[in-house]
């Protein structure tokens, strides 16, 4: 009898294909686990810094004051109309600052500022105001803004005419934008328009 020892050995690479495939897809996975990641942090990150662009810039449009009209009050103060811009929230006179600047008529500059608390904040329907200092959007108001300080500055009605020059107001809003107007005073009479 004969016997017939054949051992036969077949290597089978199909596993060892199958094994490396798996670890090549799981990288991918990993991969794209980190990419999306980092993909969805920079849109977040996007998307606050335009959430805060806008805040700002309706805070920056709405919290303004816009300027109807200004008279001469005296030879030292202007009359000035106003209301507070669409959007606008409730602001307290203190909160409501102006400037005016003027050539002095000799080569240099004047500057004065105050607050509209520095002049009386009156409602133009003659109502009482709501809150006491407070203007509201939406209703009109009147204010008087001092613009002389007789020997230091002086960019009042009177100044401006005798000098023929022009003033600069502006008027801004803590935490919101600002106004500016020009005055032109060509009649230093009480009433005369300068806006």
């Amino acid at each position: 009898m004969q016997i017939n020892n054949e051992n036969n050995e077949n290597n089978d690479n199909v596993a060892a294909i199958g094994i490396g495939a798996m670890i090549v897809f799981i990288a991918l996975i990993l991969v794209a686990a980190v990419a999306s990641a980092v993909i969805i942090q920079t849109a977040e990150k996007l998307q606050q810094n335009a959430q805060a662009t806008g805040d700002d810039t309706t805070d920056e449009m709405s919290g303004k004051v816009t300027i109807m009209n200004v008279f001469v009050d005296s030879g030292t103060e202007y009359m000035v109309y106003f209301r507070l811009s669409a959007g606008s929230d409730a602001t307290l006179d203190t909160d409501i600052l102006w400037q005016v600047s003027c050539d002095d008529g000799a080569g240099g500059m004047d500057y004065l500022a105050g607050s509209f608390n520095d002049g009386t904040l009156t409602r133009l329907d003659g109502t009482a105001l709501d809150t006491a200092g407070t203007a509201k959007p939406g209703v009109g108001y009147r204010v008087d803004i001092t613009a002389t300080v007789v020997g230091v500055d002086e960019c009042g009605p009177t100044a401006v005419f005798t000098n023929g020059v022009k003033a600069t107001l502006y008027i801004h809003v803590v935490g919101g934008g600002t106004t500016y107007e020009v005055l032109k005073v060509n009649d230093a009479s009480l009433g005369a328009v300068v806006v």
